[in-house]
């Protein structure tokens, strides 16, 4: 697998958004730790934060990147890839997963052929885990930009997924 199935989407970043960032890098980068509020203020303007906004954020800051790179895989509130037109989240919280929520998962993955936190290449779906969104009754349940999908097999997934092609 490697990391060349992760750079499935590619950057298109808009020159307006690239302002932006230069604009806030401008106000912040002087400031003792400004480093955590621009990759913030970065991946909510990109809403991700690929490599080619994190070498922005190094060459304009004088952050080696490394150091960039290192803060954005240590934190889990920032994402390297894109999410997707529709963002499907598998629960993999106890309940949930005993009645199997780690097959639908993996399965999901074989489907879309991206692994969990990637992007499809058409941009259409992203995976991501989560941990118990409170549907125990329901388990094992998935989220699809927020539509809560219960008491799910295998075997429902291809039917669910054709609603959003």
């Amino acid at each position: 697998m490697g990391a060349d199935k992760k750079t499935t989407v590619p950057f298109r970043g808009t020159e307006e958004q690239k302002q932006q960032l230069l604009q806030v890098i401008r106000e912040l980068k002087d400031e003792r730790g400004a480093l955590m509020p621009i990759l913030q203020k970065a991946q909510d303007i990109y809403g991700y934060l690929p490599i080619e906004v994190q070498k922005m954020i190094s060459d304009e800051t004088g952050i080696p990147l490394e150091k960039v790179y290192g803060v954005v895989t240590f934190y889990a509130q920032f994402s390297l890839y894109p999410k997707g037109k529709y963002a499907i989240s598998v629960c993999l919280g106890t309940a949930c997963y005993v009645k199997g929520s780690g097959d639908i998962y993996n399965k999901l993955c074989e489907k879309l052929g991206i692994e969990g936190g990637q992007c499809t290449p058409d941009g259409k779906f992203s995976l991501d885990a989560c941990r118990c969104i409170g549907a125990c009754g329901l388990a094992p349940v998935m989220t699809i930009n927020g539509e809560v999908y219960g008491k799910l097999t295998v075997d429902k997934l291809d039917e669910i997924l054709a609603k959003y092609e």
